[in-house]
């Protein structure tokens, strides 16, 4: 067929085109910060012990008014995703470069009421020294909590042909005003030697709007295979400059269990740069700084 004859039937196709015939959803961005702060009078020490922290957003209006959410919001007209994503981080939290990866897509019946709304949901790292938090304008205030999770495998179940486990996983996060968020989510996976699939249910849910508890759950499973596999991704969680001491602490942190020094300095040396730079504190030897290697 002619390359013009085909265009211009094209064009006549889309001029015709009666985008009323498939029902479009409403799209929106969802995003799962965490970043690692120090506690707060935690001065005296050289390596200040760091929690692991989620943000969040109390609705002002409804649907789920006084609820915790996500940050987030709709993606305008010509505006991808990932710009919405970026937009509402940078709107919610003064942050315009974060890390910041899709987790996957929230599509299922029912997860708002106001419709069909479809969210993409990201997970972003941010250093603390970076951000100044601002509510929008269908939120009261923004918050910082304690993020905590806990983890049981109920069952698991093989044979020849496949095999199958279940968990479930209680989400804990509380502030400085003892404003406790929980919810409890039961993970079923089956594996075979096609596919591996996994489903979720929120079993209790405590303060969270939405399905953003599930959200949280797996924006954060995201994170912890990411440090089971060594990756430099949690490195934004540091400062530009950090000890080795404190490279570790986060990936304890993450992993909620500890991690032999010498196999983790190893397993991290082709992503640390060494400094002439070091962390003094009264009582305390001088530390050396390191940073990223972005040439690994």
């Amino acid at each position: 067929m002619n390359s013009g004859s085909s265009k211009k039937e094209e064009k006549e196709f889309l001029k015709n085109y009666d985008r009323s015939a498939w029902p479009a959803p409403s799209l929106t961005a969802d995003i799962a910060v965490f970043s690692l702060m120090q506690e707060e009078g935690d001065t005296y020490r050289r390596d200040p012990e760091n929690k692991l922290k989620l943000l969040m957003i109390q609705r002002g209006g409804h649907p789920y008014k006084g609820l915790w959410a996500l940050p987030g919001g709709f993606c305008r007209e010509n505006e991808s995703i990932d710009e919405t994503a970026s937009r509402e981080l940078k709107e919610e939290t003064n942050v315009s470069e974060a890390y910041l990866e899709p987790v996957g897509m929230f599509s299922e019946r029912g997860r708002d009421p106001r419709g069909w709304i479809v969210s993409q949901a990201f997970l972003s790292l941010i250093d603390p020294a970076d951000y100044r938090l601002h509510a929008g304008s269908d939120a009261w205030k923004a918050a910082w909590f304690d993020f905590r999770i806990e983890e049981n495998e109920e069952s698991k179940k093989a044979d020849a042909q496949a095999a199958s486990s279940e968990r479930t996983y209680r989400i804990l996060l509380e502030n400085k005003e003892e404003c406790v968020l929980s919810a409890v989510i039961r993970e079923n996976c089956r594996c075979d030697a096609r596919k591996e699939t996994h489903s979720y249910q929120i079993l209790n849910n405590e303060g969270f709007a939405f399905d953003h508890a599930l959200i949280i759950l797996k924006a954060f499973l995201k994170l912890r295979r990411e440090a089971e596999l060594s990756s430099p991704v949690l490195f934004y969680l540091l400062p530009e400059h950090f000890t080795l001491n404190q490279l570790q602490k986060v990936y304890e942190i993450v992993l909620n269990r500890p991690l032999l020094t010498a196999n983790f300095r190893r397993k991290m040396q082709p992503f640390v740069r060494e400094t002439e730079k070091y962390i003094t504190g009264p009582g305390h030897r001088p530390a050396r700084l390191f940073c990223r290697d972005f040439e690994s």
